[in-house]
Order: C-alpha cells, then structure tokens, then sequence
C-alpha cells in the first residue's frame, strides 16, 4: 500500500475531524445527479396526479393557512393579500423543513447501500438538498402566477432592490438545512429517539417562525428577541420585503443568520464525515 497512485481510491482509517474531502465528493457529481434523479422520480411515482402533487400540497397548505390563521384567528398578514402571505411563508418553510427531514435520515434510509459499496456518504444529503430545491422551484412559479394576477387585479408593485438577495436567500435555507439535517442524521445512528422527536419537533418550530404571522406582530419585546435567534426568521421576513413590500429587511439578521448557517454547515460535515466511517457498527 505503499503505493498509492496505482489505485483509484484509498481508503484509510483514521482522518482529522475537519478533513471534508470535498474534491471527492466533486468527483462523485454524476452520482448526486442520479441520486436528485431518483428522489425526484420516486417521491410521486405510481400516484395519480403525479408532479401535479408539487402544486397541489403548497396550495392546499396554503388555502388551509388563510382559512384557520387569516379568516378564523385573523391573525395580522401586515395589510397583504392573505394569500400572498401565507404562500410566501411556505415556501420557504417548506423547502428548509422538506431537506432538513430527507437529509436527517441519510444514514437510516441508505443503510443498505452504505454497507455494500463505498461513495462519498455526502453526496446522499446534499442530493437531497438538491431534489428539494426542484420542488421549490415549481412552487415559486407557482407563487409568481398567483402574484401576477394579483397585480393584474389592481395590487401595487413596486421594484425591490432586496429582489437581488433572494439568491442569497435560497442559499442560506439549503445551508441550514444541510448542515443541521447531517447532524441530526449522524446522531440518530446512535440516538434512535431523535428521528421520533424531529417529527414534531419541526412542526414546532414552523410556529417559532414567522410563517403563519409577520414579525412585527409580535409586540412583546423578549419573544420577539428569541424569535430573532431563529436563523429562518431572518430568511422569511427578508423574502417578504423583497417581494411584497412588507417583513423586515435586518441586515443584522441576516449577517446572523448567514453565519449560523455556515457554521452549522461546517460542524455538520466535520461530525458527518467522522461518524460516516464506523456507523455500519452501530445503526
């Protein structure tokens, strides 16, 4: 072995906690679009509507949303078409909690392909992140449409230099979500309860999120501080100013929000990439 360049790949034993390998995963790129091309194919295969099934849940999600918070709750949309409002909100929830739960399971649901042949364990979560982003895509489209006809209809629009973060915003979700689902997944290889509890525990946190309700409702000033903390209120209300005009645009926030983002990223793949070597032992 003392030779390495007569093999394609070598495999040792031990690496530092922060060696991430990202030129191999680079190399497996073929791999993770097989990978997005699955998730995408089997995620409505043998349903009736098929991908209608994109555009079906975010609306009814949505309409749901304006019946029980808008209609029933009358909870504050800050003077927004509740439909607009609502749509915006999950969209973004939608795409972080979705690649959060598919990534939290990587270890759990590709045991059987982890323990017969050797890839780079990456490139499962980060395909998965990948496949959500298609599903999020659509749905935006779909939120244009709907925005589109409001304007038709007499609602106001007005250019937003903050349009040019939504790139940036896209990016931030698909980080967080990577990078706290990856730590998740590492831990429930011996933690088995967290997969129960990151069920509901995701539902939870929607309503620690400005989603359902604007920031600015929140006049109690510690709750609105702890909701600060969360590095999605920062993703959610920036969204909102950029395309409706309303929300929040918190520079600060959003700086936050970045490096808790990257951060997680990086603590995630450093657990990842060492628990990935012995999980077969355990899971």
């Amino acid at each position: 072995m003392e030779d390495n360049k007569d093999w394609d790949i070598y495999i040792q034993p031990e690496s530092p906690w922060f060696e991430l390998r990202l030129k191999e995963v680079w190399r497996y790129k073929d791999l993770i679009y097989m990978f997005i091309k699955r998730d995408f194919v089997a995620q409505y295969k043998q349903t009736i509507l098929g991908p209608l099934w994109f555009i079906i849940q975010p609306l009814i999600t949505t309409l749901t949303y304006v019946i029980v918070f808008g209609n029933i709750a009358n909870l504050s949309t800050d003077g927004q078409p509740k439909l607009l409002f609502y749509m915006s909100g999950i969209l973004f929830w939608n795409y972080f909690s979705t690649s959060f739960l598919r990534t939290s399971e990587t270890f759990s649901a590709n045991a059987g392909i982890f323990g017969k042949v050797y890839f780079p364990r990456l490139t499962v979560p980060i395909a998965s992140v990948c496949s959500s982003f298609i599903s999020f895509l659509i749905q935006f489209l779909l939120l244009l449409i709907i925005y589109a006809a409001y304007i038709l209809n007499g609602l106001s629009f007005e250019w937003n230099w903050a349009m040019l973060l939504l790139p940036v915003l896209m990016i931030l979700s698909a980080v967080q979500a990577l990078g706290f689902g990856i730590i998740i997944s590492s831990m429930t290889t011996k933690y088995r309860d967290l997969k129960y509890l990151i069920s509901f525990g995701i539902q939870l946190l929607m309503y620690a999120t400005p989603v359902v309700y604007p920031l600015s409702a929140v006049t109690d000033v510690r709750l609105a501080w702890i909701l600060k903390l969360n590095p999605m209120t920062a993703i959610i209300e920036t969204f909102r100013y950029a395309l409706l005009g309303s929300g929040t645009l918190n520079v600060s926030l959003l700086i936050y929000s970045s490096v808790i983002s990257f951060v997680v990223l990086l603590l995630g793949m450093s657990v990842f990439n060492r628990v990935q070597k012995n999980f077969m032992d355990t899971i």
